[in-house]
């Protein structure tokens, strides 16, 4: 694709970087067949090649307006395009700084303002998303999205048995899931602690910034990012072996923090680091002995949701499901797997109509193989499915943990 950037982008690192990106893009069209926006509405500007065009513009010194703000916001950045894309087009990227143009120049309704700036001040903090999370589930509100009728585990959010282990990796608590689903890290600890790997809390991390970052608020999604950094630093410098992010939002987020401060004097070399050490907890697991859970899944029939930010964003495929089946479980079939299932982070709250349109077509996908139980690798995903779903849906490592929660 040819560019001419305006004078403002022109010499920028941004501007380099979306001008790089905009001359891969070929036109081809092959990401509108896995856009799940696209296969709503089948409008051209609800798709990644509309969406391109739209931020070119931009980028070239038209003006935005509120429609172009409208379809970049109904985008999922699922990242399912870039999966798809045979050019190798970077439009999570792309979008990250479309979207932060088109913000800084269009004034949105007032309403939308708060709502996001809500977001920003309440998700990113386990304390206050908890006092939110709780009535929600005391009383139900539509503001929710549904998420606080999941059913909850609740288990505290270390094992015993994962102390004084040779072997040492870092976990990130997150802010949504130590809340929604602690027994989401209990489980990987037990695991892992069955494999000699003691999982490690580092104090002070917290959100990995992905709310503040794709809610175009750049500089708050650096400071949680900064401060992780400086939670996890003393570890890495004493040799811990990995960063393992048990939620894939967050995994897909942190691999990102070499790339996003690059330019951070100080934060650089630390950044870079920090993501070369990243590791889902699948890819620790694969290269383990599991023969200690050989067949404790025997009989268990499971439906597997990948999330997008596993399979698009980190480019992890099959292999939560190797591990599924290295363990006895049976996978049942679902259609269209690579379509995002509607939560993407605070999607489901902003953009009410697509997701539940979303969550109804993945629910029938993954019930539709008769599954005693729906596993998945992202707390978002969990708790948008949970809210609507008619079997229990759990984070795959409390499966392998505990197999009888496959049980019908």
């Amino acid at each position: 694709m040819q560019t001419n950037l305006a004078t403002p982008f022109k010499n920028t690192a941004e501007g380099d970087e979306a001008e790089a990106i905009l001359r891969a893009c070929v036109h081809c069209g092959f990401c509108t067949a896995t856009c799940p926006t696209y296969q709503l509405v089948g409008d051209e500007l609800d798709g990644p090649r509309g969406r391109i065009y739209l931020m070119k513009m931009v980028l070239e010194g038209e003006a935005p307006s509120r429609k172009t703000q409208v379809h970049l916001d109904r985008c999922l950045t699922c990242r399912a395009c870039e999966t798809t894309c045979p050019s190798g087009v970077q439009y999570g990227r792309l979008v990250d700084i479309g979207r932060a143009e088109v913000d800084a120049r269009v004034r949105r309704p007032l309403g939308e303002r708060i709502m996001r700036r809500v977001l920003r001040a309440i998700v990113p903090y386990p304390k206050r998303f908890g006092f939110f999370y709780r009535l929600g589930r005391v009383a139900p509100q539509a503001w929710s999205g549904g998420m606080c009728k999941t059913p909850r585990r609740l288990e505290a959010a270390s094992s015993p048995a994962n102390r004084g282990l040779e072997r040492k990796m870092l976990v990130l608590d997150g802010c949504v899931q130590p809340v929604a689903a602690p027994a989401t890290n209990a489980a990987a600890a037990r695991v892992l602690a069955k494999l000699g790997i003691e999982l490690v809390r580092a104090e002070g991390a917290g959100c990995c910034g992905a709310i503040s970052h794709h809610l175009t608020a750049p500089e708050e999604a650096r400071a949680f990012m900064r401060r992780n950094i400086d939670a996890w630093w003393p570890h890495i410098e004493a040799g811990t072996e990995a960063l393992v992010m048990t939620a894939s939002g967050c995994g897909a987020m942190v691999r990102e923090y070499g790339h996003l401060l690059r330019d951070d004097p100080d934060y650089a070399a630390k950044a870079a680091r920090v993501s070369e050490l990243t590791r889902d907890l699948s890819e620790i697991l694969a290269r383990e002995n599991l023969q200690a859970f050989a067949d404790t899944g025997h009989g268990h029939r499971i439906a597997w949701h990948s999330p997008c930010t596993l399979q698009h964003g980190q480019k992890i495929v099959g292999v939560v499901e190797q591990i599924l089946r290295t363990a006895g479980f049976e996978l049942t079939p679902v259609r269209d797997s690579h379509l995002c299932c509607g939560s993407a982070g605070t999607y489901s709250l902003l953009q009410k109509n697509f997701s539940e349109s979303l969550l109804r077509n993945k629910l029938d996908a993954l019930q539709a193989g008769r599954p005693t139980v729906i596993a998945t690798a992202n707390i978002g995903c969990q708790l948008h499915l949970g809210s609507e779903s008619a079997v229990p849906v759990h984070h795959w490592i409390e499966l392998l943990d505990d197999p009888s929660l496959a049980c019908s």
